[in-house]
């Protein structure tokens, strides 16, 4: 997955264009993108359509706030339509430089925002979102303000312990409107959760996957006065369950005195200190390269250290698959010797899985699950996206690097490495890589998960007697009613047993004979697998 720095890039190419391409979707139809013009109100928006009519295994995505509440609907409607129940934000940079020139517009009563008379300010920290605050925020009077200019509203907010300090750090917020209010407002109103992003630290210089520790204080300072006012506004909604964090790690055994692991320590203590019960929800990265990445073992240890910061709030470790930016393979068992996927030749070469790679997807996830302590749970970040784009094909392009669109199928092999032990999982992002179109006139991929969302997906098969009789109990998505059929013994077999739990599960007398054997799942709908499950003898 991406780190906070693209998506924050990402919204800000959003924010500024004239036309925000969002694909509302009705199954099998492209609908047309919807123009971002000037702001409007609620009122104005086209009637809410609350039916989820393609629910796919996927339930929860990425999303930009849009200060439009329209676009912002129609964004959240669509992915409302194929089963997402779940939004997250990336939280904006906690930005310890110099102030970009956009800031230069925040003046209070003359002056600059950064000077305050009779004050000496020592740091000057800047975090541009989509967002306003209630006035809760501003503590000191005089001091905090709110200031408006333009098209843009500007906040000036003292960190100092005392509004009578003579030294002050000040944040100076700017923003183009309430998008996350909107998005909260909006989920509210499908019966969806949303995770807005925790404030991202400071990057040390020189280093940016570390935080910058000179400026942890004044971070977590700032996101107890950001929770703060989430806590007033939000408190009271169904649709705030909690919060994401937005500095990435890799979800491996961290050496004592991690720099990222105490700042997850800080600011989740804040979490849990400021919005009790709530759910604070990671995304750790796992990379197989050999060479480069870590052997599956490690990810147990990560996942350990990782719950150890949550300060007694609930967490959600969302492991990140590597797929899309081609860390870690989807293959199966079967396939440890074969050659890596084309797409993936590009990352690692033109070589085979073993020799690219530790192992894949499916290992680590497993190592993982074999360390969750109480109080968390494992949900799986599939990446919606390719390591780079090929000719004709719709993706990122800018900023660096280039991403590419993926296919339905490739999720629902991703869906398949995450087996039974993610509780829930989410994607990587829906802007622009489930919404993008080749051509005007070709379909997203939303719009190909909308048309194929009743094919099976195998994520699990087992030997298992049933009554006295012996066969084979395979659990995943959409396996009600119709058949199996076992390769390379060329035998199709009807249930004879369904179940329906967290996962739907189909049982059927068969017992096979190969090392290896591919199972397709056909269900009563008749829709099939888009690519089998292999099950090892």
């Amino acid at each position: 997955m991406e780190g906070a720095w693209v998506h924050r890039i990402l919204w800000g190419v959003a924010a500024m264009a004239a036309v925000a391409v969002l694909v509302g979707l009705v199954v099998g139809v492209v609908v047309p993108a919807v123009s971002e013009g000037p702001a409007r109100s609620p009122e104005e928006c086209e009637p809410r359509d609350t039916r989820v009519s393609a629910p796919y295994a996927v339930t929860g995505y990425w999303v930009i706030p849009r200060a439009d509440p329209c676009v912002t609907r129609r964004m959240v409607e669509a992915v409302h339509q194929i089963g997402g129940d779940t939004l997250i934000t990336f939280g904006p940079r906690f930005d310890a430089g110099e102030p970009d020139p956009g800031f230069a517009d925040c003046v209070v009563d003359g002056r600059p925002c950064a000077e305050v008379p009779g004050k000496r300010v020592r740091h000057v920290y800047t975090y541009t979102t989509s967002e306003e605050f209630g006035p809760g925020l501003l503590r000191c009077q005089g001091l905090d303000r709110r200031v408006e200019a333009g098209e843009r509203v500007f906040y000036r907010v003292s960190l100092a312990a005392s509004c009578d300090d003579p030294v002050h750090d000040l944040v100076l917020i700017s923003t183009d409107g309430d998008g996350l209010g909107n998005l909260m407002s909006e989920a509210a109103a499908y019966g969806m959760k949303v995770f807005p992003g925790l404030p991202a630290a400071s990057q040390e210089p020189g280093k940016t996957w570390e935080p910058d520790h000179d400026h942890t204080d004044a971070l977590t300072a700032f996101t107890g006065r950001v929770l703060a006012d989430y806590r007033a506004r939000f408190g009271g909604s169904a649709a705030f369950a909690g919060v994401y964090q937005s500095f990435e790690l890799a979800m491996r055994d961290r050496a004592p005195n991690d720099p990222i692991i105490e700042l997850y320590a800080a600011q989740h203590a804040t979490v849990a200190a400021t919005l009790p019960g709530r759910t604070i929800l990671v995304s750790p990265y796992i990379d197989a390269r050999r060479g480069r990445g870590f052997p599956p073992e490690q990810a147990g240890d990560g996942l350990a250290d990782l719950a150890r910061t949550r300060a007694g709030a609930p967490m959600a470790v969302a492991v990140q698959d590597g797929r899309g930016t081609g860390k870690v393979p989807v293959h199966g068992p079967h396939e440890r010797d074969a050659k890596v996927e084309p797409r993936l030749v590009p990352v690692v070469g033109d070589i085979s899985n073993a020799q690219a790679y530790y192992g894949a997807t499916r290992d680590y996830i497993a190592a993982a699950a074999r360390r969750v302590p109480p109080g968390v749970e494992l949900w799986v970040n599939i990446e919606g996206f390719e390591p780079s784009p090929v000719d004709g094909e719709c993706g990122r392009v800018d900023p660096l690097p280039l991403r590419g669109r993926t296919t339905k199928s490739r999720l629902d092999r991703q869906v398949m490495a995450a087996g039974t032990h993610a509780q829930k999982i989410i994607s990587y992002g829906w802007e622009p890589f489930f919404t993008c179109q080749a051509r005007y006139d070709t379909p997203s991929l939303a719009d190909d998960i909308a048309s194929g969302w009743q094919e099976p997906i195998v994520v699990s098969a087992v030997r298992k007697d049933m009554n006295g009789q012996a066969g084979i109990l395979v659990e995943g998505h959409n396996l009600r009613g119709g058949t199996l059929r076992f390769e390379p013994e060329g035998v199709t077999v009807e249930q004879g047993w369904y179940g329906r739990g967290r996962l739907e599960s189909a049982w059927v007398p068969y017992t096979p004979g190969a090392p290896f054997t591919a199972i397709t799942a056909t269900n009563g709908a008749g829709e099939s697998s888009t690519t089998p499950y292999v099950m090892p003898q």
